[in-house]
């Protein structure tokens, strides 16, 4: 069984895909399975393997869930003896810990623009573990030439790839196009699907103004303060080289859970409460 585990484990990190492991690793009496016994948990859901089945199995399956969303492992112990074992008639009489460790895959980084920031972004990306994904409509940006270590480069109308792209739901997305219109088209792709983190470059009256075309156009509220934008922390970057900086650190924090998607809410309702003085 465990055999089985270790190769979905290693499936996922090959794919990207975040999930958590449940290991026995200490036992005392009689319990359902030996140490060693694994379980891996994804975030949807999915299972593969067994700590022994019953309602702690259950109570190890949602805290994984939970550890996939804060990144932080931990270890839980269940009496097996007690009216927690007792509802689904497992009474082993034992006790048994079970560590609970979030597998970290290398994320993938989807960066919509290849231009000045784009590049400088994807590049330093790259030397901090994530996979990158490089997408413009200029074949003279989006090349191999300028992104010899992406996972993918493409050349192709942003709209049009964006709608036929399956982008999945623990990617980060940056979209750092060369103007207004392509961050709208790009932003109206992105902002109804759900994404581990999904970005917006541009000044705060920009933000506002392209906040504003979503909503007259019918986009959910809710959907688009859950973009960070502008994007990056507020390091008084100004050059292409410090932007790169300022935003590849707020994806390291998001990805060890130093800012949250409520943070993102928080900040984006701030800003959207300029669009009066933006004008």
């Amino acid at each position: 069984m465990n055999q089985e585990v270790f190769a979905a484990v290693a499936e996922a990190l090959e794919r990207g895909e975040p999930a958590a492991l449940v290991t026995i690793v200490s036992t005392v009496g009689s319990t359902p399975q030996r140490i060693g016994a694994k379980m891996l948990v994804f975030g949807d859901g999915r299972t593969v393997g067994t700590i022994g089945g019953g309602c702690y199995e259950n109570d190890a399956f949602w805290k994984a869930r939970e550890a996939i969303g804060h990144r932080q492992p931990q270890m839980v112990r269940y009496e097996l003896s007690d009216d927690f074992a007792q509802e689904t008639g497992l009474i082993c009489g034992g006790q048994m810990e079970v560590y609970i460790e979030p597998i970290e895959p290398s994320p993938a980084l989807y960066v919509i623009g290849a231009g000045h920031v784009g590049y400088q972004l994807a590049h330093m990306a790259q030397t901090v573990g994530f996979k990158v994904h490089v997408i413009d409509d200029r074949e003279k940006f989006a090349s191999r030439e300028r992104f010899p270590d992406a996972e993918e480069v493409v050349a192709q109308d942003i709209p049009t790839w964006l709608g036929q792209a399956s982008i999945p739901a623990h990617a980060y997305v940056v979209v750092v196009t060369r103007g207004h219109t392509n961050d709208l088209d790009a932003l109206r792709a992105l902002a109804p699907r759900d994404f581990r983190y999904l970005g917006l470059i541009g000044s705060r009256a920009k933000v506002a103004r392209i906040y504003d075309a979503l909503r007259d156009e019918g986009m959910p509220a809710d959907r688009l303060t859950r973009v960070h934008a502008p994007i990056g922390l507020d390091i008084g970057a100004v050059t292409p080289q410090e932007i790169a900086v300022s935003i590849l650190a707020e994806l390291i924090a998001v990805k060890h859970g130093k800012i949250t998607s409520r943070d993102a809410t928080d900040l984006s309702m701030q800003w959207n409460n300029l669009k009066v003085k933006a004008g």
